[in-house]
């Protein structure tokens, strides 16, 4: 496990990048660009059944800093 990492992880992680947001923003996303990518290095396989609950994980995690991104947009 953790060795090979799908190409559906992979392009999960790409919405993640954050070096474009302001820098009160980049705290936010930052943390969670960096769970997400142990999780898909440790977690992820070419296994399907693995690879997709690795990828539904990634997607709920950029569900998640969307929605913190979002909070301190309104703060």
């Amino acid at each position: 496990m953790g060795e090979i990492m799908n190409s559906a992880s992979e392009r999960m992680l790409a919405h993640f990048v954050y070096d474009y947001l302001p820098a009160h923003l980049q705290d936010i996303s930052c943390p969670i660009a960096e769970l997400a990518k142990v999780m898909a290095e440790k977690l992820d396989s070419n296994d399907p059944v693995v690879g997709a609950e690795v990828t539904t994980g990634l997607r709920k995690l950029l569900e998640a800093k969307d929605c913190f991104v979002r909070a301190r947009v309104n703060m």
